[in-house]
């Protein structure tokens, strides 16, 4: 009967550590949008959801390597992904969130960032980085677009 009994407990553990093992990460603040939004409905017009909060899913194709500010989520479609940005400190993604499956919510945003002011940022992250910049790379103003996150349910 002791040896029934130790089975049974080796067999409940077993299955408590695999489920919590599998169990989601939750981050930053809860979800409350139930609805999602498709990353390649956003970004086929993204001036529809401007400064709108949206709910996306994917899995996460890379990880900011400095401070788990951002990840980038995969869209529905090949080729296509969009960044989902957070404050630093507020909540850090791990390295190892890569290949994982998750649900994040937070506001979109589009900035558009003029041709001068690219320049500048590129001079200045040469200068911090010890790298080259050639200011006639930059031939034009570009369109920043992402989500600045609230929240994430990581799986």
């Amino acid at each position: 009967m002791k040896r029934l009994t130790l089975i049974g407990i080796i067999i409940l553990s077993f299955f408590t550590f695999t489920a919590l093992a599998g169990s989601a990460k939750k981050y930053g603040k809860a979800l409350t949008l139930k609805s999602v939004t498709k990353i390649s409905t956003i970004l086929e017009k993204p001036e529809k959801y401007n400064g709108k909060k949206v709910l996306v899913e994917g899995t996460i194709v890379d990880v900011c390597k400095k401070r788990g500010c951002w990840i980038e989520i995969a869209s529905d479609k090949e080729f296509e992904s969009l960044r989902f940005k957070v404050e630093d400190g507020v909540m850090t993604f791990p390295i190892d969130a890569k290949g994982k499956k998750v649900r994040a919510e937070g506001k979109f945003s589009m900035e558009v960032v003029s041709k001068e002011e690219l320049i500048e940022q590129g001079k200045k992250h040469a200068k911090e980085s010890g790298e080259e910049f050639d200011p006639a790379s930059v031939t034009d103003s570009k369109t920043y677009i992402q989500i600045d996150g609230v929240g994430a349910v990581v799986k």
